[in-house]
């Protein structure tokens, strides 16, 4: 089933032939200037992306983002309709903070529950709600432009780096090819360096 829903997805994706004249912001940390570029790709509704967040990621902001070695962009990648709704509200401020996105990952196990997208869409307005973000979830989940966004992701993913699966992490243009653990992103960042 989940096989279908991609490939649905995925067809309505390039079938809707994205042309916006909005400029959405990507969501993205460290100076523009870095000699390495990251770009992850990644669905809001996989654990492993989640682990990313929680486990990866702040060793890689302490150890090369801050020190200003490494930019990293956050690119959608959703693989269902929970992380494609999520993708939206994440991109909603349009202003490429990472704040609600790294929120979303921590918080994963309490909004990506339910057997509809309409009771993950509850969850996921409540747990946003509760934490007094300021955006309105309607306005953000039916939003066009980035809609749009979301999908131009996942086609480039798809077209110019073969993505097929999340986490997916390319660095300087070229797919990371090791297992995604910190140990293995460290060794191949101080290489670069």
């Amino acid at each position: 089933m989940k096989k279908i829903i991609l490939t649905i997805f995925f067809l309505l994706s390039i079938c809707n032939s994205v042309s916006s004249d909005t400029k959405i912001n990507p969501i993205n940390e460290g100076d523009i200037d870095a000699k390495i570029n990251l770009i992850l790709y990644e669905s809001l509704t996989c654990g492993h992306c989640a682990d990313f967040h929680k486990k990866i990621y702040p060793e890689l902001k302490k150890d090369f983002i801050e020190k200003g070695l490494v930019k990293i962009e956050f690119r959608s990648f959703p693989l269902d309709m929970m992380a494609f709704n999520a993708s939206k509200i994440a991109h909603c401020k349009n202003d490429g903070n990472s704040k609600i996105l790294h929120f979303l990952y921590m918080n994963q196990n309490k909004w990506v529950k339910g057997s509809t997208i309409e009771e993950a869409n509850t969850n996921l307005k409540n747990l946003l709600d509760s934490e007094k973000f300021d955006l309105n979830f309607d306005k953000c989940i039916n939003n066009k432009e980035i809609e749009d966004h979301v999908l131009e992701d996942r086609i480039e993913g798809v077209k110019k780096f073969d993505v097929n699966a999340t986490p997916t992490l390319i660095i300087n243009d070229k797919k990371f090819d090791k297992p995604l653990d910190y140990k293995n992103l460290k060794k191949t960042l101080e290489k670069l360096i």
